[in-house]
């Protein structure tokens, strides 16, 4: 019996071209973030800003205690980060910051495709 070859980094495939979004951490940047554009959805509220510096685009998540009970916002930031992993890496511009806030009944109820189509029309949107 042989044993499977193990692909090295030379015979992998290309990964896809596309750098991963930085994680938004102090209150300061969310409270900058706010203070730029902003875009509404079924699901979520974009705020989304141009901080004028270069470097990669950056993104925060929050709910507040009016979305439910931490099970309920966590679900909430769960399915937001999805939707930012999935869409952002192809939409985000570089020197950006975005904050994904949750909906109260909206962001964990509804359907994820939806979900997508609306992060991506808000992006548009702000990118106006």
């Amino acid at each position: 019996m042989t044993v499977p070859k193990t692909p090295t980094t030379a015979e992998a495939p290309p990964a896809a071209v596309s750098v991963r979004p930085e994680r938004l951490r102090k209150r300061a940047d969310f409270l900058a973030a706010a203070r730029g554009r902003v875009a509404h959805s079924k699901g979520f509220v974009l705020q989304a800003r141009d901080r004028g510096a270069d470097g990669p685009a950056r993104i925060g998540f929050t709910c507040s205690r009016k979305v439910g009970n931490a099970v309920a916002r966590n679900r909430a930031k769960r399915r937001l980060r999805e939707i930012a992993r999935l869409e952002l890496p192809a939409l985000a511009r570089p020197g950006w910051d975005y904050v994904l806030i949750g909906r109260k009944d909206a962001t964990a109820g509804l359907d994820f495709v939806r979900l997508r189509d609306d992060l991506r029309q808000a992006i548009a949107e702000v990118h106006r």
